[in-house]
C-alpha cells in the first residue's frame, strides 16, 4: 500500500476521533482532549496532502502552508483562508497553553472538523 493511502487511513481515523470527542458535553477535559485531537488530525492532514502531492501530482511541498496552497493550485480543494487559519491554530496550540485561547479554539473546532471531512472526500475523489 502506498504511503499516501496509509496516511489517508490514519487521517480518517483521526477525523473520526475528533468528531467523537466533539460530541461529548463540554468540560475542561473534553476541551483539552479535543484540542489534542485537533493537533493530531492537523498533522496527519498536511502529511497526507504532502504524500498525495508527491505520489499523484509529482509536486513537492515542505510545510503545511505550502502543501495546502499547492492543493489549492491543483484544484483539489477550493481556496479558503480557513485552511491557513488551521495552520495558525496548530502553531498556537503547540507553543503555548492559555485558557482563553483554548476556549476560543474549542469553539472553532466544529468548523475545522468539517474542513477535515471535506478534505477526505476531495482526496478520495482525486486519486480513485
Amino acid at each position: 500500500m502506498s504511503k499516501f493511502k496509509l496516511l489517508l487511513e490514519d487521517y480518517q481515523k483521526a477525523v473520526a476521533r475528533l468528531d467523537e470527542v466533539l460530541r461529548e458535553p463540554k468540560s475542561d477535559i473534553v476541551r483539552d482532549s479535543a484540542i489534542q485531537r485537533f493537533e493530531i488530525t492537523f498533522e496527519l492532514a498536511w502529511k497526507t496532502i504532502k504524500a498525495y502531492l508527491e505520489e499523484y501530482q509529482k509536486v513537492r511541498c515542505a510545510s503545511p502552508r505550502s502543501c495546502f496552497r499547492e492543493l489549492f493550485n491543483q484544484g483539489v480543494i477550493d481556496y479558503n483562508d480557513h485552511w491557513l487559519k488551521l495552520a495558525d491554530w496548530r502553531n498556537a496550540t503547540a507553543h503555548m497553553y492559555n485558557e482563553s485561547l483554548a476556549d476560543e479554539l474549542y469553539q472553532e473546532l466544529p468548523k475545522a472538523l468539517e474542513k477535515f471531512k471535506v478534505l477526505i472526500q476531495k482526496l478520495k475523489e482525486n486519486y480513485e
